[in-house]
């Protein structure tokens, strides 16, 4: 992740075409906001984690705060995911690489010795100001939207 993602420091402009139209950073002006980035869409943990974050949407919203889904796949793949499986989180898609390419996420990965271009599994909890509050930068699905929703709430286990 680049240095620049750090607590403290602005988050980086975006404008994504997501599943509840075109978004961006100064869209969520005044609230926290959980901008999470995942490989593919209707993989296995990427649904789990989606699943996750909408099963504890109710709670993050009372908590002032919205959630983003971010991968590369086009909005017609993002579309159909979400409605295959009830998803209410907004997914936006990054086809182009830009807004994964600013927040770092889009690295060199390595498979049984082949090396490639992935989106890394990472999330960036953004405040009320814009700012950067918390990074996590190789997220593990279990318990994570959970965890995120503690960071807002200042409720930790």
């Amino acid at each position: 992740m680049p240095a620049e993602l750090k607590a403290g420091k602005k988050a980086p402009d975006f404008k994504l075409e997501t599943t509840g139209g075109p978004k961006h950073l100064k869209d969520f002006a005044g609230q926290h906001l959980v901008l999470y980035f995942y490989p593919k869409d209707d993989t296995p943990g990427c649904t789990q984690e989606a699943l996750d974050f909408t099963a504890h949407e109710a709670a993050f919203r009372k908590a002032g705060a919205a959630i983003l889904g971010v991968s590369r796949d086009p909005l017609k793949k993002h579309e159909k995911f979400a409605a295959k499986h009830n998803l209410t989180v907004l997914l936006g898609s990054d086809e182009d690489g830009a807004v994964s390419g600013a927040y770092g996420t889009w690295q060199e990965k390595s498979l049984y010795g082949r090396t490639y271009m992935g989106m890394v599994r990472a999330t960036v909890l953004i405040g009320p100001d814009g700012r950067i509050v918390r990074v996590w930068p190789k997220v593990k699905v279990k318990g994570h939207a959970e965890e995120v929703l503690a960071e807002i709430t200042g409720k930790h286990a």
